[in-house]
């Protein structure tokens, strides 16, 4: 699919620390546009006290289909928060690499601990 012409495509992302059951505030966020191997920087934010993006991520003209990377800067976060954690981290970079076919919201939220991530395709 080309360049989306009516705008209806978006992408959204939220992280939840489940370990101490709160929004992930303070979080950095890199996107990437991903053609064959090439890695292209799109956006670069921090979530907000809500865990959230005070905008999406891509949305209007900058939405196309195709293939991205969400890079969570899990580590730093996890320092920031004062969680006791080994060195080296068990998880440093949660990278969340996924395909956007259709002019649609996209969600793609992390709920992350110190020792696990998961995520999935949300509304």
């Amino acid at each position: 699919m080309a360049q989306n012409e009516t705008g209806a495509g978006r992408l959204t992302t939220h992280v939840l620390d489940t370990a101490t059951g709160r929004p992930a505030a303070g979080l950095a966020i890199e996107l990437f546009r991903v053609t064959g191997a090439a890695r292209e920087a799109v956006a670069s934010v921090v979530t907000n006290a809500d865990g959230r993006c005070d905008a999406p991520l891509l949305s209007g003209a900058a939405f196309e289909a195709g293939v991205y990377e969400l890079v969570f800067q899990a580590g730093a976060y996890l320092d920031a928060s004062g969680a006791a954690l080994p060195e080296p981290k068990f998880l440093d970079e949660v990278v969340i690499r996924f395909g956007m076919a259709e002019e649609r919201h996209y969600h793609v939220p992390l709920l992350l601990s110190p020792f696990g991530y998961s995520t999935y395709r949300g509304s």
